[in-house]
């Protein structure tokens, strides 16, 4: 079964997670019958259902069922009288808001960056609402992700230290490691390459302590030894140390779980331009082609455009196994476009 085809047999698992039997209850307002916590569980597990996906095939396909999971979400609490308004209420609006900023996260990977940023202040508003630091958190970290990717480091910057005085707050080492190598990743595209080592460091620092302190978010759960190893990459990638970038992106890759099929593709692209960087141009386009297994599995707008990126640098190689690497890259390119599968 291609990716494709499961995502599709899929819908069906993630509708019925968020369309429980009281489907008829909600069809017009103000109907006798209330939601109540199992209800309530019901859409959480959809919402659950589409981060696995996620992590699994990328943001590409998965986005129109989230967006589907968050207009079921607001069609219960605009249409319902709550079994416990002070509980079951704040639980819906809370549950909306994460699902707009999961909605915001998979157009950021899908490269749709203004409706990422639309969704995201949706769930900004909810979070300022709701008084919810993890959620306010959450929404300022990916924000500032976007700004970095996006070219404004110092938005960036600011944005993730505005979620670390949120996370001092909420007490848990993970999460405060994960907002500080978001800072570290701003600080290196402003060229601090020294503010950005330091604070990494710092993010290496709070991990190793992950068992003081409060639990992470539940969000939180990628952050770890591979997606620190990968920052660290990417901090020696912009400062032109391509050899040690390597070393660390190799790492990242080894380390990263099977499950987060998305980023095992990012970053064995990204081991290949820093292979080509770093002159090991055999091993770079060997590392290109082998992407391809995941790439049949995964619709991503941020891993095509660094497969773009891998292109370009095999281009600009005078060599077999460039040439040969970059036609067997491009031709996936274009079968991928006629398909009608790029986003």
């Amino acid at each position: 079964m291609d990716r494709r085809t499961f995502l599709n047999d899929s819908i069906g698992a993630v509708t019925a997670a968020g369309l429980p039997a009281y489907e008829q209850k909600i069809t017009s307002p103000g109907r006798a019958g209330g939601v109540g916590t199992a209800h309530l569980l019901q859409l959480r597990d959809g919402l659950r259902s589409l981060y696995a996906l996620d992590d699994a095939y990328g943001g590409g396909d998965v986005r129109s069922l989230a967006v589907r999971h968050l207009s079921r979400v607001r069609r219960v609490i605009n249409s319902n009288s709550y079994s416990f308004p002070d509980t079951i209420g704040r639980q819906l609006q809370l549950l909306a808001g994460e699902t707009a900023e999961h909605c915001g996260w998979l157009y950021y990977d899908a490269d749709d960056q203004d409706n990422a940023r639309r969704y995201w202040g949706e769930a900004l508003t909810t979070a300022t609402m709701l008084r919810d630091d993890s959620l306010e958190i959450l929404v300022l970290a990916s924000l500032s992700m976007q700004a970095s990717h996006e070219g404004r480091p110092r938005d960036g910057y600011d944005l993730a230290r505005a979620a670390q005085q949120h996370a001092s707050r909420y007490g848990s080492p993970v999460l405060s490691s994960l907002i500080a190598s978001r800072e570290a990743r701003a600080l290196s595209l402003m060229r601090d390459g020294k503010a950005a080592s330091k604070r990494l460091a710092e993010s290496m620092r709070l991990a190793e302590h992950s068992d003081r302190g409060r639990p992470s978010p539940r969000w939180a759960a990628f952050h770890g030894h591979a997606e620190l190893d990968y920052a660290q990459g990417l901090l020696y990638t912009e400062v032109g140390h391509h050899q040690a970038a390597v070393q660390f992106v190799r790492a990242a890759l080894d380390h990263q779980d099977r499950v987060y099929g998305r980023n095992r593709a990012l970053y064995r692209l990204t081991l290949a331009r820093g292979l080509i960087n770093a002159g090991e141009v055999d091993e770079g386009a060997a590392h290109a082609v082998k992407s391809l297994e995941h790439l049949e599995e995964v619709e991503s707008g941020r891993v095509m455009r660094r497969l773009s990126e891998v292109v370009g640098l095999l281009d600009c190689v005078d060599a077999t196994c460039a040439r040969e690497g970059a036609r067997e890259l491009t031709e996936y390119v274009r079968a991928k476009g006629e398909s009608g599968c790029t986003k």
